[in-house]
């Protein structure tokens, strides 16, 4: 099995209950802003989910594997993981949003400097989004039909197959 799919090695666990649970809920609170960031269009998905796989590797590494399992979740955090990769539709729907978003701000702002500001910010990360890497995997709807049957298996037993 190759790396593309494995998450990244084990952290210990937190020895102390009490950080145990504040990782866990962190971990928790991370995947729901992660989950309000696939409808919500100024709020990001993927850096979310990205402090949840960190908070759970210290709570629980179940979880995180579950994560790294997801249909929907699990490519974009193995693509990140593996190779730095952001999926080009993902590119366009962070773009898109920034647009939207900017725009919004520009017709609704009551001082010229907030959509500059705006702007320029937007327009770094917008530079840093379209630099990262499309993922060398092929797009899911492009893959064999064993691709995904691998994918969906137990990540921890497939990492310590490689």
């Amino acid at each position: 099995m190759d790396d593309q799919t494995a998450p990244p090695e084990d952290d210990p666990i937190c020895a102390s209950p009490l950080r145990r649970r504040m990782w866990l809920a962190l971990g928790y609170a991370a995947v729901g802003l992660g989950i309000a960031g696939t409808v919500l269009p100024l709020l990001p998905t993927t850096p979310f989910l990205l402090l949840a796989a960190g908070a759970f590797a210290k709570s629980s590494p179940a979880l995180r594997d579950r994560l790294y399992r997801d249909p929907r979740f699990g490519p974009l955090l193995r693509d990140w993981q593996s190779e730095g990769a952001i999926p080009r539709k993902a590119k366009a729907a962070a773009l898109i949003g920034m647009g939207v978003s900017w725009a919004i701000v520009a017709l609704t702002a009551s001082r010229p400097l907030v959509p500059i500001l705006a702007g320029t910010c937007m327009a770094a990360v917008a530079a840093y989004i379209v630099t990262r890497p499309s993922p060398s995997r092929p797009e899911p709807q492009d893959a064999a039909p064993g691709a995904v049957a691998a994918e969906g298996g137990n990540v921890s037993a497939l990492r310590n197959e490689a």
